[in-house]
């Protein structure tokens, strides 16, 4: 299924034709996990509402939860001004990572506490 040509213009790949995605919970706002979209992926995701990523690693596309059964069913897709990442907002299905937690984001603050990582005074 091919990429509306009136997306895919917009879209800015790295080298490889990948575009990160990120997939941010549409009832909390918690930013639940970054993957990667190339133009097929993308037009997967937005002729079924289900979110469908490039694995890097495998080679392949995966339908999140199609497996694990760990679910996200896209509300809405954004791109953002520059073309080069693309915002999933979606209703998520037990936990997002793929180490059993709910968001990728869970390894510790960098900087911050967690009321204002990444704010400055």
């Amino acid at each position: 299924m091919p990429l509306d040509p009136r997306i895919a213009e917009r879209l800015r790949r790295n080298p490889d034709g990948l575009v990160p995605a990120i997939a941010q919970d549409a009832a909390t706002g918690a930013v639940l996990m970054l993957a990667w979209m190339d133009d097929e992926a993308l037009a997967r995701t937005l002729a079924t509402g289900r979110a469908t990523y490039w694995s890097r690693s495998r080679q392949e596309y995966w339908v999140k939860g199609e497996t694990s059964g760990h679910t996200q069913t896209v509300r809405s897709v954004s791109l953002d001004c520059d073309g080069d990442t693309i915002l999933l907002r979606v209703d998520q299905v037990g936990p997002a990572c793929h180490t059993g937690t709910a968001t990728c984001f869970d390894a510790g603050l960098l900087t911050g506490d967690a009321g204002t990582a990444g704010t400055r005074a």
